[in-house]
């Protein structure tokens, strides 16, 4: 028995089976980027800390002089 021809327009529909392992590809790919993404991170902690933008001086006036 020929199979039908598929046309572009008209695509197969994907069973369940289908459907529930490209969801977990799509996941199980996400989660890699996202642990890629995490060791870079890592890797380049101290060069990622922001600069400090605070002043650790006192504020106030100059001291006094004695005379």
């Amino acid at each position: 028995m020929p199979r039908p021809v598929q046309h572009p327009s008209h695509p197969a529909k994907k069973s369940p089976a289908v459907r529930s392992l490209e969801r977990e590809q799509r996941k199980q790919a996400k989660d890699e980027d996202e642990q890629k993404l995490e060791e870079g991170l890592e890797d380049t902690f101290p060069a990622s800390d922001p600069v400090s933008v605070t002043s650790t001086s006192i504020p106030g006036g100059p001291k006094q002089r004695k005379h």
